[in-house]
């Protein structure tokens, strides 16, 4: 490590242990926000729909536990209501990409949950570094694992739940010629899923499908979510289906990716969804219920990914 790249890194992680914020959630735990998201989600738990479940265990209606960030998200512009502290939080992750390391991907989030939210609750967070790597060299390149550590807090200030989130800034191992096929992080691959991802290589998208009750189920798993059933084989979808929902990915960029990357929740003419990559559109040209067609991307290290390309106009 040279002299110059000790006195950035010590100045990095200086900052370890400083809290930012407080910053405040725009709307408090509601109702109709817990159905659209269970909606969107498949999660059809009495517990957070019926609300007769709810009151007679808690006295109200309660949030799923992996809603806790949803609840404070920015939204696109990325305001904070009033009051909400202004000190940027991620001042140690622009430090180290001014010193060459600007590629960044997202290595795995850990939440815990202290109680569940229920409606009414009004929350707020502070984030801090929690931690700064010393340089390390992966296959992706060479770079800083930075953690973030984020408390969650309601209206009484009583802390009720916190996520870690790890991230990797990076210096790519080399530049890729533009004829190169594209680079992208390799997913978790387990015995429940690899006949998906064998699929794609193969070009074709495989749905799994129960043979005890012929329940399609994405994305896959052990078990049939409708019978409990342990034996699945699977069908291949026609590659048709509209967009459902969609978001615009700002940040962490990629190299090769736009800055403004729109991911589609795409629902299928067979009836599951599947999150994919949108492209031949602009982020701002999206329309929910847009018909979409299946691609395959060959990426490097023999990843095959499913991307969908909207046919035109909106339903």
């Amino acid at each position: 490590m040279s002299e110059l790249q000790s006195n950035w890194l010590d100045e990095a992680k200086a900052l370890i242990g400083h809290e930012y914020g407080k910053v405040y959630a725009w709307d408090a735990v509601n109702q109709p926000m817990i159905r659209q998201w269970c909606e969107a989600l498949g999660v059809d738990n009495p517990l957070y729909l019926d609300g007769e479940t709810a009151q007679q265990r808690f006295g109200a209606h309660v949030a799923p536990p992996t809603m806790l960030q949803a609840w404070v998200l920015a939204g696109i512009k990325g305001l904070y209501p009033p009051g909400s502290a202004t000190d940027n939080p991620y001042e140690v992750l622009q430090l180290i990409e001014r010193h060459g390391y600007a590629s960044v991907v997202a290595v795995n989030s850990e939440q815990e949950y202290f109680r569940y939210l229920k409606e009414g609750d009004r929350l707020s967070f502070t984030s801090m570094i929690e931690s700064v790597s010393e340089e390390k060299t992966t296959g992706l390149g060479t770079g800083f694992f930075v953690t973030q550590l984020l408390s969650f807090y309601d209206q009484h200030d009583a802390k009720v739940g916190q996520m870690r989130f790890r991230l990797f800034k990076f210096r790519p191992a080399s530049a890729k010629p533009a004829a190169e096929k594209p680079s992208r992080p390799m997913p978790g691959i387990s015995d429940d899923n690899r006949f998906f991802w064998d699929g794609l290589k193969a070009r074709k998208l495989l749905i799994q499908r129960c043979t005890a009750c012929g329940t399609l189920r994405n994305p896959p798993g052990p078990a049939c979510p409708a019978c409990h059933s342990l034996l699945s084989d699977s069908i291949e979808a026609s590659g048709r289906g509209r967009i459902y929902s969609y978001t615009v990915v700002h940040y962490p960029t990629l190299p090769g990716v736009p800055a403004a990357n729109p991911v589609g929740l795409i629902e299928l003419e067979e009836g599951v969804r599947l999150v994919a990559g949108l492209v031949g559109v602009a982020a701002d040209a999206v329309r929910i219920g847009s018909e979409v067609s299946l691609e395959f991307l060959e990426c490097a290290n023999e990843l095959t990914l499913p991307v969908f390309r909207p046919l035109g106009g909106a339903a």
